[in-house]
This record gives structure tokens, sequence and C-alpha cells, in this order.
């Protein structure tokens, strides 16, 4: 991108609405209701032939750092150190209040070229806020609707002046591999199965990686930890992440995209419609990963809600990884750490082997053990097998154990290939697929996880019959 714009304002001004109507998508969560955006969130963004990086920040709040609100505002002062130009933000309709007067000047004082923006313009009533904006000194306000859309020549013609003809339009990036990134499908189709030959893993394939848990457990701690600098806001209140931010890093010299998602509740105390849409963009991020990294509190791990989030994952076919964070409160770590990992294959069965890894995110231990185990995990997730193989291992499987017979008929097995990888995807050919018991299914899936070293990714089975060239033909008198 050629430059970074920051949009800064107090809360509740339409800070995030610009910002997903330059980004082009609904990225960041909007509600009425003010401080919703916590931490700050980057995009690429594109306004007419203007192509930029734009930063979604908190509402500036006059608060004690130690606070939450205080925690708020030092991220936005990150994000105006960061930034090229600054789209300072008033409230049209409300008017001129005193922390707008108190952040100007704090924004006046960073030197960085700003843009006015009077929001809510189109509201009647806005004309007297957009003439008290002069007040800030900050130069003639933008009148804008973010809602709306109504301004954006304006305020394009505003940001070509602040920076010049030459910032703006110098070299730029148009790829919109971001964008292009978040379309992976659940399960790849695999061109030709009955080939032999097996592509290589890509060891610096760029990856995805959502980190999930309940709230509280350590999520945005230990992300801060991986890369090395706090990113993202935490603190000792639960619940302080909303929106699904992204952070991009890399570790050992392979691009990961980190995905920090809000706490995840149980169903029926999810009551407010905010965190509603905090977990169903937590949900989002978790859909397009291909890691996910489910954060237990193991002062506290395997509760009902933990379990619920690991299946979720299971049944969207992403690659799940463990990790038992706050390790370092944990007095007799051996005994813990054997009975956490029995625990782990008793109640996930279903992804038997799941890498599980103690850590502990305040501390950083532990952590490049993690993400060795998620590169292992993803090693996996896109494992394919010819079909040659699997069918010289189906022939040893029917020899020693056959498919039972169902009134008194014996079910047949003809042929199994891979189909799909991310997750594994199997398809076999059967006699009688609607009748083959759920029991030899979990057979064959265990045993090829066990023969082909499958450890800890979902794997999908679907059973098929082979096409009856003859059905449907009526039978020839002789």
């Amino acid at each position: 991108m050629s430059f970074k714009v920051a949009i800064i304002g107090r809360p509740n001004v339409g800070k995030s609405t610009l910002f997903n109507r330059l980004a082009g998508r609904k990225l960041a969560l909007v509600d009425d209701t003010p401080g919703v955006t916590r931490d700050r969130r980057s995009h690429a963004a594109k306004l007419y032939d203007l192509h930029f990086e734009v930063i979604d920040t908190a509402g500036f709040e006059d608060a004690a750092p130690s606070t939450l609100q205080g925690r708020m505002r030092a991220q936005t002062e990150i994000a105006i150190q960061e930034a090229d130009l600054i789209f300072f933000m008033v409230d049209a309709k409300a008017g001129l209040l005193p922390d707008d007067t108190t952040f100007a000047g704090i924004v006046r004082k960073s030197g960085k070229p700003v843009v006015l923006i009077a929001n809510k313009a189109e509201a009647r009533g806005a004309q007297g806020g957009m003439l008290e904006a002069w007040e800030l000194g900050l130069g003639e306000p933008v009148p804008f609707s973010a809602e709306h859309g109504v301004g954006l020549p304006d305020l394009r013609d505003a940001v070509v002046e602040a920076l010049g003809a030459d910032r703006v339009f110098g070299e730029e990036d148009e790829d919109d591999g971001e964008i292009a990134a978040s379309d992976v499908l659940i399960g790849e189709d695999i061109a030709d199965p009955d080939a032999e030959e097996v592509p290589a893993y890509d060891e610096n394939k760029p990856m995805r990686i959502a980190v999930v848990g309940r709230p509280n457990a350590g999520k945005s701690t230990m992300i801060n930890a991986l890369i090395g600098e706090e990113r993202l806001l935490t603190g000792p209140e639960a619940g302080i992440t909303r929106d699904s931010i992204s952070v991009d890093w890399q570790w050992r010299g392979r691009p990961m995209k980190l995905f920090d998602t809000a706490g995840m509740r149980r169903k029926s105390r999810v009551q407010e419609k905010l965190e509603r849409m905090s977990v169903q963009d937590g949900l989002h991020a978790v859909r397009f990963a291909e890691i996910v990294i489910i954060v237990l509190d193991a002062t506290i791990p395997f509760e009902k809600q933990d379990l619920q989030i690991a299946d979720l994952i299971i049944r969207e076919g992403r690659a799940p990884v463990i990790a038992f964070n706050k390790w370092d409160l944990i007095d007799h770590p051996q005994a813990v750490l054997a009975e956490l990992r029995e625990k782990t294959e008793r109640l996930l069965p279903q992804v038997r082997g799941i890498q599980a890894v103690p850590v502990s995110a305040e501390t950083g231990r532990g952590l490049d053990k993690l993400m060795e185990a998620v590169v292992r995990t993803h090693r996996v997730w896109n494992s394919r097998v010819s079909t040659g193989k699997l069918n010289r291992w189906l022939e040893t499987i029917l020899a020693h154990h056959p498919p039972p017979a169902v009134a008194g008929r014996r079910l047949k097995i003809k042929y199994l290939t891979q189909a799909k990888t991310r997750p594994p995807g199997f398809v076999v050919s059967c006699s009688r697929p609607d009748a083959v018991p759920q029991s030899y299914v979990r057979y064959l899936t265990n045993s090829l996880r066990e023969a082909f070293d499958m450890p800890g990714v979902p794997i999908r089975m679907a059973l098929r019959t082979s096409d009856n060239p003859f059905a449907g033909r009526a039978k020839k008198r002789t």
C-alpha cells in the first residue's frame, strides 16, 4: 500500500462504519452502543482510484492508563504513530463536545496530516455541528455520511490535497491477496484421485490460524507473546476482545495470519446483541481458518463449552490444536499433563492423536512447541494418499475384519479412493451404503488414521454405491 490512514475520534461517531465502507467488506462490528471497537484493525482500502491501508481504532476516551479505556487509548495512539494520514471524525449531528477538542489537540501534536470528517451530515440539524467543527483548527470539515456513502468524492479530494498527488499516486499495490486468501473452501477437490504421484507438502505456503476459546482463557495474551509485541488489547477483564482481529506474522520465515477471536460462552448465557455479533464474527474466522488453536485454561480445562467449541471446529473440517494455557499456575505439571492428555483422548475420540501442548502466554513458555505442533497438524490436514496404496491397505483390512452381514446379506466393499484434502476425505464404493453400520465406518476411519499416520485431524468418509448399468431397464421376454 502507498500510505496508511488511521480513523480517529471519540466513541460512536461512525469510525467502524467508514472503515467497512473503505474496506469494501463488513469486517468491523457496528452497533449503536458506544465503545464497540477496542482493538485496532487494519485492512486494504480503496477510495475510487486511491489504494491504501486503513486502520480502525477504538474511540478516544480520557481515562487512567490502568483502566480498560486507558489501554484502548494507548492502542489508538500507536495507530496515530503508524499512520501517514489521520481521518479525524466528529459527529455533525451531535455537534462538538469537549472530548473532540481535547483529542484534536493530541492529533495536532502528532504533526501528521489530518482530514477532518463531519460524519452524519445527512441528518437534520447537522449543518450547525459541521460549522462548529471549524473551531478544532484542523481545516475545512468534509461533510460525510459513512452509513450512506455520501461525500466520498469530497473525501477523495481531501486525501489528495493533504498528502499531495506524488505521494497518493505513487507505487500502488493493487494485490487483493488478503481477500482472495479468505476464500478457502472446506475440503479441496483432488484433480486426479487415481494419480500415484502425490505432491509434496509446501513448507513456505502462508497459513491462516484462528485462536479460539472461552472468555479470559488468554487468547490475546498468547498472540501478543507469539508476535513479540502488545498488538492486541489484554487485561484481567473477561470479554475484552470483540472483533476478530487478524495479525500478519512470520514464524521461522513462514508467513502466518493469526486471528484473535472473542471468547465464546454457552449460548444460553449470551443475551446481548453485541456479544452475539462478536461470537458470529469469531465463528466466521474459524470457518476460513486452516488451523484452529483451542486455548484451554489449564486450571479449569475441559468444561462443557470447551468440548462444544472443539466439536464445532471438527464439524467444520478445520484442523484443531489444543493449547493448555496458564501452565505457570500448575503445581504438579507432570501429573496434570498426563491426566489432561488422557482426558483429551477420551473426550475427543473423533480427532484421535490431536496435538495438545502446555503453554504459558504470560512467560512465553512452550510457544515454539505449540507452533511446531501447528505445522505438523497442517501437514497432516493437507496429506494425500494414492489410490493404489489405499486399496492395497483395504484388501488387508477386509481380510482381517470384513464388514458384517445385514439382514442376512453380506456387505461388499469394492473400492476406496481419496477425493478431497483439507481435511482428508475418502469415498468408499460399496454394495449398500445405507446398511453399513456406523461402527464399521468408525473402524475403517481409525484404521486408516493409524495406517497412514493422520493423527489429530477430522477424516471424512463418504459411502457410495456404483451405478448399475442395467437399472431401470425392463426385463425382456424370452
